[in-house]
């Protein structure tokens, strides 16, 4: 799948930002800070990773919805395969 520069660069920035949340869980956990902190910490991580991967399914159907297959039997296709993903992530 290609996603367009917008939303490339959007999805970057995203995981790049989870990827410092990342990082200070593990910092957090060596250092022996409080369990509810590092569990809200997690939480945060986790949503902004879901947020990521429903950006990207998105960006995927829209693609699948406007292309020039639209109507076709792989659209339909790809329609289901983006639903079951989209399905993972919830």
């Amino acid at each position: 799948m290609e996603l367009d520069e917008n939303t490339l660069r959007d999805v970057v920035v995203r995981l790049r930002k989870v990827q410092g949340q990342l990082g200070g869980l593990i910092q957090m956990l060596e250092t022996g800070r409080d369990c509810k902190e590092v569990i809200t910490q997690l939480a945060a991580a986790s949503r902004a990773l879901d947020r990521v991967g429903f950006r990207i399914v998105a960006s995927g159907l829209r693609e699948c919805m406007a292309g020039a297959n639209a109507g076709s039997e792989q659209a339909r296709i790809d329609r289901d395969d983006l639903e079951r993903l989209f399905l993972a992530l919830a």
